[in-house]
């Protein structure tokens, strides 16, 4: 029988306790559950720590599971299946906002673009799978940044470029930002990354109810906003494809 690692053994029997006991439980409390004495458990928690995998709360000091298991605990979902789930109701939104139509997951720090349904008209237009847009600024950034932990802790800990007088780059006008986004379940560019250019995005969920992805709608200013403020029945379409791509992944409704 082949032999086993006891510091990973540990660790696992560790991210279990904190996943399935009380949000948050202390140093004494962890080295008791697990028979282990305090030293072997600090050194365990302090390196799941470093990996992102455990949190501790400052003003307590006691442990908690960290971002980062968010992040692999998402990545069962292919990429490829949330394309392919969102094919037919991102071609059917591109037709009826006559827009072009981004589908975005979280990647490193900033957001990838993993398909593009062009604007249905006959301009020359450029394929962008792959491309890499910004977290606080796009439409798609920051609905990912409102939803997803992992996502806000990366936006939050980076110096945030001014691509425009209108980018919004301090830390507090920027939560206020995120807060409206969950608020009303979409988030807004306006000419925020590009002169010119407009967006609005919503949130995709899985089966659990996590933050898998965003879908969003970009185009010229005058053709995505009405009187300075975003066109209603485009923001409308947005969120009906966001929740019909959910549905295909096992959300329910929302």
């Amino acid at each position: 029988m082949a032999r086993t690692i006891q510091s990973l053994e540990r660790a696992a029997a560790m991210l279990r306790l904190l996943a399935g006991g009380e949000r948050r439980l202390g140093l004494s409390d962890i080295s008791s559950s697990l028979g282990l004495a305090k030293g072997t458990a600090h050194g365990i928690l302090r390196t799941l720590q470093q990996e992102g995998f455990v949190e501790q709360d400052v003003a307590s000091g006691r442990y908690q599971l960290g971002a980062e298991l968010l992040r692999l605990g998402n990545s069962y979902l292919d990429v490829h299946e949330l394309r392919a789930r969102a094919l037919v109701w991102t071609d059917d939104l591109a037709r009826s906002s006559g827009e072009s139509v981004y589908l975005g997951v979280l990647h490193q720090q900033g957001v990838l673009i993993v398909h593009h349904v062009f604007r249905p008209d006959d301009s020359r237009q450029v394929l962008e799978v792959g491309a890499m847009q910004p977290l606080h600024s796009t439409a798609l950034g920051k609905v990912l940044s409102a939803y997803d932990p992992v996502a806000h802790s990366e936006v939050v800990e980076v110096e945030r470029e001014g691509f425009t007088p209108r980018t919004v780059t301090g830390l507090e006008d920027f939560e206020g930002l995120l807060d409206l986004t969950r608020a009303r379940g979409w988030a807004a560019d306006v000419e925020e990354t590009w002169d010119g250019v407009a967006s609005v995005a919503a949130p995709i969920h899985d089966r659990r109810r996590m933050p898998v992805g965003a879908v969003g709608v970009t185009g010229a200013v005058e053709r995505v906003c009405k009187d300075g403020e975003l066109r209603p029945e485009i923001v409308a379409a947005v969120r009906d494809c966001a929740r019909a791509v959910s549905r295909g992944l096992g959300a329910g409704r929302f």
